[in-house]
């Protein structure tokens, strides 16, 4: 039987500790780049329930706590915590407020108490949770009955034009990997949570050049974090290599960079 909380390259996704250092390293400069991050979050904004009014709600993978801030001011009456693996961007956002407390966890195992929120809202932070599953479990855990699970990520299909350019160029692994939709529907479905909605959605940004596209990465701290990735530098004939590939999926707006977003509403069982 296939695990379906990990994708099917063995140790696919970047370990956890990678991840927390890259992310905190991009912290200063993580808001100044983050467009797809702040259309994705209001997207999922959007797709909550119109009655939910909770009492307290968790931002989970806070980040610079953007959405902490923007769900403060929908559900002013709430308290809010906001969580992130990475104490980088706690310090970012902490100062800023929008949530109570500011805690330093990690989605797979919350550091809250059974039945202590009435929503969890996390926006582009699952996909580097690589056991799926508990991230889902303990959701179900910390939740009330009645209490919701909204969350965006990146399933396969995310940077594939950027993963063809480099496969033309060096045959290397240098774009994160991610689960595929499948693995969403079938976990979600086995999760003892209800699913309200759940699909897969594309975002396209468009860059005027490779460059710009790899820098806005590295400031988010999203750039590459898989195992096996190449070590040391990229050479200059690999660099000419993957421009001259990236260049044939150029159109009239620039070059492409698509995200394959999963946005999904999940309700704990009364």
């Amino acid at each position: 039987m296939t695990d379906l909380s990990h994708p099917p390259l063995p140790g696919a996704l970047p370990d956890k500790r990678q991840v927390a250092a890259s992310f905190s390293r991009a912290a200063a400069s993580y808001d100044s780049v983050a467009a797809l991050q702040r259309d994705v979050g209001g997207e999922l904004l959007g797709r909550l329930p119109s009655t939910l009014q909770p009492r307290r709600w968790l931002d989970l993978g806070c980040g610079t706590g953007f959405f902490s801030r923007a769900l403060n001011q929908a559900f002013a009456q709430g308290q809010g915590l906001a969580l992130d693996i990475a104490e980088g961007m706690l310090h970012h956002a902490r100062p800023l407020g929008g949530a109570e407390h500011f805690i330093a966890g990690d989605a797979e195992r919350l550091p809250l108490q059974d039945g202590s929120c009435e929503l969890i809202f996390s926006s582009l932070a699952v996909q580097w949770c690589a056991d799926f599953a508990a991230v889902l479990s303990e959701a179900r855990r910390v939740l009330q009955p009645g209490g919701v699970l909204a969350f965006a990520s990146l399933c396969v299909g995310t940077l594939d034009e950027l993963r063809e350019s480099w496969r033309a160029a060096d045959g290397m692994v240098h774009v994160n990997r991610f689960r595929p939709f499948s693995a969403y529907q079938q976990l979600c479905a086995a999760s003892g949570l209800r699913v309200v909605s759940l699909e897969q959605r594309p975002h396209v940004l468009h860059y005027p050049d490779v460059r710009s596209l790899t820098h806005e990465l590295k400031a988010l701290g999203a750039h590459n974090l898989n195992p096996g990735r190449p070590g040391g530098l990229t050479g200059r004939a690999r660099i000419v290599a993957l421009v001259q590939a990236y260049e044939q999926f150029r159109q009239a707006q620039g070059l492409p960079a698509t995200y394959q977003v999963v946005y999904a509403v999940l309700e704990k069982p009364l």
